[in-house]
């Protein structure tokens, strides 16, 4: 009797830590976590409200919605954009969310998901400027930029330009307000946004939409596995009207 106490003993001991054990890979699966670096200065994409410490934008709402789709925790975190690819390809972060433009260099570099927005570079000036009204008018003129941005790119290629690349958005526009500068170059909807935010009061853009460029999320070159879930979850989220949601909400109508 004594026996066959031990061994029932025994048995609701083994039953007790099988069930321990399927409740902790249950617990490790619910916390699976995508870590994603941005620069979140990129309004409407990426930013962080004044005084808050949560990350907006239309970048930051869909890469959750990516993540959810696809069973993850999503983690966030902040770097300069420069410093994105090294940080992803040095293994410490998982996924670049932060407007980035699909270029061939960074193809050699990256693994890019399907695109995700299309957008262009546009020319910003103050309000008072009526002597620039294309990128040729810009020679010899001075150029703000974002640094490691197309925009930066599109800048040094104008002949004579002194450019100048600052760390966010942010400071190439007061650059320009303080008339430091005589334009800015940056994309059409970061540049439409911080417009509508109150900046039309000093500035205003000039020209037409140059170059239409898509954005894409970035994952560790090689990581094809990745970035076919990722597109898988991108497509879903299309299909279901989620991705729409997410549009509207940071540009006001639904994209054609």
């Amino acid at each position: 009797m004594k026996r066959i106490l031990i061994m029932i003993m025994a048995l609701m001991a083994a039953a007790a830590l099988l069930v321990a054990g399927c409740g902790g890979d249950k617990k490790e699966a619910a916390e699976k976590v995508l870590r994603v670096g941005t620069e979140p200065t990129f309004a409407p994409f990426e930013f962080q409200k004044e005084g808050s410490k949560e990350y907006d934008g239309f970048d930051m709402d869909l890469i959750r919605a990516v993540g959810k789709q696809m069973g993850y925790k999503v983690e966030i975190q902040n770097m300069g954009f420069d410093a994105l690819i090294p940080a992803l390809n040095a293994g410490n972060i998982d996924v670049v969310a932060a407007g980035m433009s699909i270029t061939d260099e960074r193809k050699q570099a990256v693994t890019f998901s399907e695109p995700y927005y299309t957008s262009g570079l546009i020319i910003m000036v103050n309000k008072d400027n009526n002597d620039i009204k294309s990128l040729k008018d810009l020679e010899g003129k001075r150029i703000a930029c974002q640094i490691g941005t197309t925009g930066e790119g599109k800048a040094r290629s104008v002949a004579g330009a002194k450019v100048t690349a600052f760390n966010t958005n942010t400071e190439a526009a007061m650059e320009l307000t303080n008339h430091g500068v005589d334009a800015v170059i940056n994309d059409s909807p970061v540049v439409g946004y911080y417009l509508a935010q109150g900046g039309n009061k000093t500035a205003k853009t000039v020209g037409e939409v140059m170059e239409a460029e898509q954005y894409g999320l970035a994952v560790k070159k090689g990581n094809d596995k990745l970035a076919a879930d990722i597109n898988k979850a991108l497509a879903e989220l299309k299909k279901n009207g989620e991705y729409d949601k997410i549009y509207k909400t940071w540009f006001g109508e639904v994209k054609k």
